[in-house]
């Protein structure tokens, strides 16, 4: 790297050095601000991300997306652009279109790029891996015209891209308004939009709207549930119970209190809320706890985020779901600390540098509790039930995986694997985890920390024999 030049862009592993002081998994908000900082005081640094551009999820292409097409996603997304600009001047190695297959606490990553892997060394690591959508179970979610709410807003923001036809919503959480919203303002309204928020929930959310009133997200949530409701047909508190394709129809059945109804789609996108991704972190020995107000996994961390592997410090919605401001402030504080481990700045500098941080990133989480709450589907909508695929990979259903905990002493998620395959798919558990481990605390009656989640192993992502073969060890 040359300090002063801005980004360094890589397009193979061939061309990344050696070792570096930090490498940052992940060109997110977080990721990209851990960069920023930590350039900033001197250290080697190299980003290594899967998508093509810096970004992230939340700002996927904002550094070449059309000025009309920022428009229509909002002002928070157009916000991204001075990040991701600041990030371009940053003297640093960045590796788009990477894959990160193997990490350890030494730490020693490895990296898969064009076709080809390589192993490299460093003496810190931050995750900025971001999060995922909850798998959302629900029979027939496997059928073609049925995808996620945040893949159909990749292709809207990546390609500028919206589904022809009658296109229906369904689900819960913040992600399922904002690209209602989104679709709306490209001029293809949804034609409908079903809300599978429990009613208990908004009870049990109550308590919590004062400190949500004077967040950042009351004003912005609201006005944004109201266009839609303004332009849309919206049902609330349904239950979703089937997804069916009969001859040339493509049908949704739910229930609103004792009353079935049905309708027809093109393109039906399903979500029901976000949750940190953590399979690399889980993989290199990261220590994950259950978190019940959130209903997933998430790992143990200090105030600076740097978790039970000295070397790994985990940011951002990897961690924690909490947006992109809170992950910009996140990856600034894990990126002092790193600094301060590798012996670039005192303790006195970080904590005097990482203060207005500390404050923006207590003021970006401020109102979350009541989302948590509000959005927490029940453990029905989590886990499935009947003829329902849990498993996408091997097309395990929950019947089947319910018969198995029945007649079988099966203690945990790893013990199943070999009843079932559960979690052995390409997808390495990802779409099932959550869902496999929950059902099983529930017919052991056990807490999530004693069940666990699946024991992962490297590759973290399907990589060829010929690039194993070709790594130089």
């Amino acid at each position: 790297m040359t300090a002063g030049t801005g980004i360094r862009r890589l397009d193979a592993v061939g061309a990344i050095e050696a070792r570096y002081d930090l490498v940052i998994i992940g060109a997110g908000p977080a990721g990209m601000s851990a960069a920023i900082m930590a350039a900033g005081h001197g250290l080697s640094v190299l980003v290594a991300d899967r998508s093509r551009e810096e970004g992230g999820q939340i700002y996927r292409g904002v550094a070449t997306v059309p000025k009309n097409r920022a428009r229509l996603l909002g002002s928070d997304y157009e916000k991204g652009a001075g990040l991701a600009a600041e990030f371009r001047e940053t003297p640093c190695d960045y590796l788009p279109n990477a894959t990160v297959w193997f990490l350890d606490g030494t730490p020693q990553i490895g990296l898969s790029a064009a076709g080809e892997s390589r192993m490299v060394s460093c003496r810190h690591v931050i995750l900025a891996t971001g999060a995922m959508e909850r798998p959302m179970p629900v029979s027939g979610w496997t059928l073609p015209g049925v995808m996620t709410v945040g893949a159909a807003q990749i292709l809207l923001k990546g390609h500028g891209v919206v589904a022809d036809g009658r296109v229906v919503l369904a689900g819960c959480g913040p992600l399922l308004w904002l690209v209602a919203s989104q679709y709306i303002a490209a001029g293809h309204p949804p034609a409908l939009v079903v809300d599978t928020t429990a009613r208990g929930n908004l009870l049990r959310a109550l308590m919590l709207l004062p400190g949500f009133l004077l967040s950042q997200f009351a004003g912005k949530g609201l006005s944004l549930i109201a266009r839609v409701h303004c332009a849309v047909p919206v049902v609330r508190a349904a239950e979703l119970l089937s997804i069916k394709a009969e001859n040339e129809r493509r049908v949704l059945r739910y229930r609103r209190g004792n009353r079935s109804f049905e309708t027809d789609f093109d393109y039906l996108f399903l979500h029901q809320g976000l949750v940190p991704d953590i399979q690399l972190a889980a993989a290199a020995g990261v220590r994950h706890a259950w978190s019940s107000k959130r209903a997933v996994f998430e790992p143990a961390l200090d105030a600076w985020g740097v978790s039970n592997l000295e070397a790994i410090s985990v940011v951002g919605d990897g961690a924690a779901v909490a947006g992109a401001k809170s992950a910009r402030h996140a990856g600034a504080l894990a990126a002092l600390e790193a600094c301060h481990r590798l012996g670039c700045i005192d303790s006195k500098t970080r904590d005097q540098l990482g203060r207005p941080h500390r404050r923006g990133r207590h003021a970006a989480r401020r109102g979350r509790a009541l989302l948590d709450r509000l959005y927490l589907p029940t453990p029905r909508q989590r886990q499935g039930d009947g003829a329902t695929i849990l498993c996408r990979c091997e097309e395990i259903t929950a019947d089947q995986l319910r018969d198995t905990l029945s007649q079988l002493p099966v203690r945990g998620p790893n013990q199943l694997k070999a009843f079932l395959r559960c979690g052995m798919g390409p997808c390495q558990g990802r779409q099932c985890g959550l869902a496999v481990s929950e059902s099983i605390a529930d017919h052991l009656n056990a807490s999530m920390d004693v069940t666990g989640y699946y024991r992962l192993r490297p590759p973290v992502f399907p990589i060829s024999l010929s690039e194993i073969a070709g790594l130089d060890l």
